[in-house]
């Protein structure tokens, strides 16, 4: 499983924003397929919300592959 920091410089970052920028999809039409079908972790828990607000501090695991953690 890959592992990634994402550093960012304003209050959040929306789910669906934080995938497309760490390159996990291409798309915001990907994260919303992959989101809604559960395949993504918000610290631990699974999130359908696509607009989700990540800080500093959160996780999110994609399907078994990749982890992000926001700085």
């Amino acid at each position: 499983m890959r592992q990634e920091e994402i550093q960012i410089h304003t209050e959040f970052i929306k789910l669906q924003d934080l995938l497309k920028f760490a390159g996990a999809v291409g798309t915001g039409g990907q994260a919303k397929e992959l989101i809604q079908a559960g395949q993504v972790l918000v610290n631990g828990e699974v999130c359908t919300m696509r607009g989700k607000k990540l800080r500093p501090g959160d996780r999110a695991q994609v399907a078994d592959q990749l982890v992000l953690t926001v700085r």
